[in-house]
């Protein structure tokens, strides 16, 4: 079994529970582990699993410095100290550096890049560049760097059949064939988030519902959308919506890069019957917290490849409905998929007055889950790198 070194950027090291990154880690590195992998883990905080090796990296003055500062002594030290055989970078960006950093230190070990992040969305035939990296004209430079990584791997991993068609297709656009690199393998569930199918009912025909929106509360996320679909279910249902504040209070600096996460925070919490709840980190919080709820929400994120947290509604028997766009529409059952506003309402209608329909939508959410079990997803991670 291989060696693995596992590079990660952690953006929130004071609040890993937010980092789907480092939950990805987390969850996928004792099932690796657990299937004979040897697993190196060099980001700014260790996994839990204290069978992982750790070498801690400095955390990132900004999006930026994490993309396009790869800090390329300290890899070829890295690599010269752990001998892998495989590297993954998280960062697709900083992939054109580790691969410099491999033929320094005489390493073959095999490069491949999780593209945990796109950093662009595909719409009517164009590449948009992701606003949130589009500072000063810094998108379309972002999505090269993107390109060059993608080209420097000897494996390309994707969350989805979705995510693969886009990168396949944003590699293409730069003069890159990647198509015999691209592999699937989505993150896998967290266990502790899975509910018995025995603990699944009908619901009382017209019963009060609560969804849940557990997504980040970034502009760019789409948020501004949820507020006005927020605005219109609790005008015209009876539903009740609890909203996940992730980040809490955060540093002055971070607020003055991006104040939305406030702000849409501020804006949902001051629309009736809206809760606005934190789980302040605590995994066994977050659970009691979906299992008081019905139902979920997707985000309404442009280019979404996958959401950790509709597989976290999912595995708690939550039937999610999203935006019929994206991930949302190759994964989500086509019943819970909506167009406008007024299709969202009146499929939270339907799941509170048809017992029937939201027993079926319940068990599919679960049953949706079931092949991100971490022991298979990490039996396809290492078919994957081999």
């Amino acid at each position: 079994m291989p060696r693995i070194l596992y590079l990660l950027n952690i953006s929130n090291p004071d609040k890993l529970a937010s980092d789907s990154g480092w939950i990805v880690a987390d969850i996928l590195a004792p099932a690796l582990m657990d299937q004979g992998a040897d697993f190196v883990m060099a980001a700014p905080a260790r996994v839990r699993d204290g069978r992982a090796r750790f070498e801690r990296t400095a955390v990132p003055v900004n999006k930026y410095r994490a993309r396009l500062d790869p800090t390329m002594n300290e890899l070829v030290a890295l690599i010269d100290r752990t001998t892998p055989d495989v590297v993954v970078a998280n960062q697709v960006e900083a992939a054109t550096a580790v691969r410099a950093a491999l033929l320094e230190a005489k390493s073959d070990a095999l490069l491949a890049g999780y593209c945990h992040y796109l950093p662009f969305s595909p719409r009517r035939g164009q590449l948009l560049h992701d606003p949130a990296l589009d500072d000063r004209g810094l998108g379309w430079p972002v999505l090269l760097t993107f390109a060059a990584g993608l080209a420097a791997c000897d494996r390309i991993l994707v969350h989805s059949a979705t995510a693969a068609t886009w990168v396949v297709d944003a590699a293409a656009r730069a003069g890159t064939d990647i198509t015999d690199r691209i592999r699937i393998v989505p993150p896998p569930r967290d266990e502790r988030l899975v509910r018995d199918p025995a603990e699944l009912s009908a619901m009382t025909t017209g019963t009060s519902l609560t969804g849940i929106y557990n997504h980040r509360l970034y502009q760019h996320y789409g948020t501004p959308r949820f507020v006005t679909l927020a605005q219109q279910l609790t005008a015209r249902t009876q539903a009740r919506l609890r909203v996940m504040d992730l980040f809490g209070s955060r540093s002055p600096e971070r607020v003055a890069l991006d104040d939305s996460p406030e702000r849409m925070r501020d804006e949902l919490a001051a629309l009736p019957n809206v809760e606005v709840r934190t789980d302040r980190g605590d995994r066994g919080t977050y659970r009691r917290m979906l299992e008081e709820c019905h139902f979920g929400f997707g985000p309404f994120r442009p280019g979404c490849p996958w959401a950790m947290s509709v597989i976290d509604c999912q595995g708690m028997g939550l039937p999610v409905i999203a935006p019929r766009m994206d991930w949302f529409a190759e994964h989500i059952a086509a019943d819970l998929l909506f167009t406008t506003d007024a299709e969202a309402v009146a499929l939270v209608e339907r799941l509170a007055c048809d017992a029937d329909f939201y027993l079926a939508q319940a068990k599919g959410a679960l049953a949706s889950t079931a092949g991100l079990n971490p022991a298979v997803v990490a039996a396809r991670y290492l078919e994957a790198v081999a």
